[in-house]
């Protein structure tokens, strides 16, 4: 018996589907080192407590979670017959499929690459009147059209799908970003464009074995990181997976008991939610309790509402433990503190700016998601966590 169930895990990870991710240089990044983060800053203030608040019930347009400042893994897929190469975001905090079109002439669009709706003979449109849509993300809306185009993503066997073509994009920010469009994972409510989202298409069409996907997201420069459709590669994780329902469909959103430091609760007293999200690179929480850990990991606010650390002293630092599922899940300094460009410690803790809503969400991005391997499982509705190796 104990042999079949090694034989099944291995059959298992043979059918998945593994997409290589690679590690890109930040927008924010990108902004600092252009001298450029300050202006940005106060022309866009980030503000994801709209998405977050207790009208989340109610029938609105879901939005993106974030700004996009701070998004760093990027993976190759391809579009159209020949077939023309895009990096994209794989994306859990949406549910949108969109690349620049060819028709989109200002800066943001001419410094990525964009699709040649001509150069490919499997190109349609819908059928009557062109569907034009607008996209709403934290940073700006991009405008566009409903197309549809053969979509190619690793090894899957190619297939039709739907995509939003961009031909205005809010800003030219956009120019600094390391990616030319966003493949989004989140549930279909979350899709601003309507229409069925990539996973659930590949899904329906039979291109994958389990309704699931996972990430294993390297750290410390190391390459490796990887999305996995279709199955879960065991060699990635120690230990065994811990399953956690989905509190809310639309964000993978489970419950998360508390946040402790030495085994003293310092945040989420009461127990909050928290929505695991592969599109950012930092932790976003109310304001009063990220302030908090920012005085306890002796963090310094600068002009540019940066908080930097003083980099001999990081090695010292406590750990910041979540408490998810009545087990504890411990992000260690050298994951939450960040050196950019200029050699300047920086803390990966961030405030939700606008804090009328009282929301008591948390976002938990590559800082968290570096440290545990995560399983995003849409049969059972459930997020899996495991020590990443």
């Amino acid at each position: 018996m104990k042999w079949l169930v090694v034989l099944g895990l291995v059959a298992l990870s043979e059918c998945l589907v593994r997409v290589p991710l690679i590690k890109v240089k930040s927008m924010r990044e990108n902004l600092q080192e252009n001298g450029m983060l300050k202006e940005y800053l106060e022309k866009f203030p980030y503000s994801p407590v709209k998405f977050l608040s207790n009208d989340q019930n109610k029938k609105v347009n879901y939005e993106s979670l974030r700004n996009y400042l701070d998004l760093t893994y990027v993976g190759l897929i391809t579009i159209g017959t020949p077939p023309q190469t895009f990096k994209v975001v794989f994306d859990t905090g949406s549910a949108d499929f969109w690349v620049p079109s060819v028709f989109c002439n200002i800066e943001p669009c001419q410094k990525h690459g964009r699709f040649h709706s001509q150069s490919s003979s499997t190109f349609k449109l819908p059928p009557g009147e062109l569907r034009t849509v607008e996209l709403s993300y934290g940073s700006g809306d991009v405008i566009g059209f409903i197309a549809s185009d053969i979509l190619k993503i690793g090894d899957l066997e190619a297939f039709r799908q739907a995509f939003v073509l961009t031909t205005w994009e809010d800003h030219a920010f956009w120019s600094f970003t390391a990616y030319d469009g966003i493949l989004g994972l989140a549930y279909p409510k979350l899709a601003q464009a309507g229409g069925t989202p990539v996973f659930d298409k590949l899904w329906k069409k039979g291109r994958i074995s389990e309704n699931l996907f996972a990430f294993y997201l390297t750290s410390g420069g190391k390459r490796g990181s990887m999305l996995m459709l279709g199955g879960v590669d065991h060699s990635y994780y120690s230990g065994e997976l811990r399953w956690l329902p989905v509190t809310k469909g639309g964000y993978w959103q489970v419950a998360l008991n508390s946040i402790t430091v030495n085994g003293t609760i310092i945040a989420c007293h009461d127990g909050c939610q928290a929505i695991l999200d592969t599109g950012s690179s930092v932790v976003d929480g109310p304001y009063e309790d990220v302030l908090n850990i920012q005085n306890i990991i002796h963090a310094q606010r600068t002009f540019n509402d940066m908080y930097v650390i003083d980099c001999n002293t990081t090695t010292h630092l406590p750990d910041i433990v979540f408490v998810i599922g009545g087990f504890n899940y411990p992000v260690p300094s050298r994951s939450y503190v960040r050196k950019d460009a200029f050699g300047t410690c920086v803390s990966t803790f961030d405030t939700i700016a606008d804090n009328t809503f009282n929301s008591k969400t948390w976002i938990l991005g590559d800082v968290f998601l570096r440290v545990y391997f995560s399983v995003y499982d849409r049969a059972n509705n459930r997020v899996g966590l495991a020590p990443a190796i």
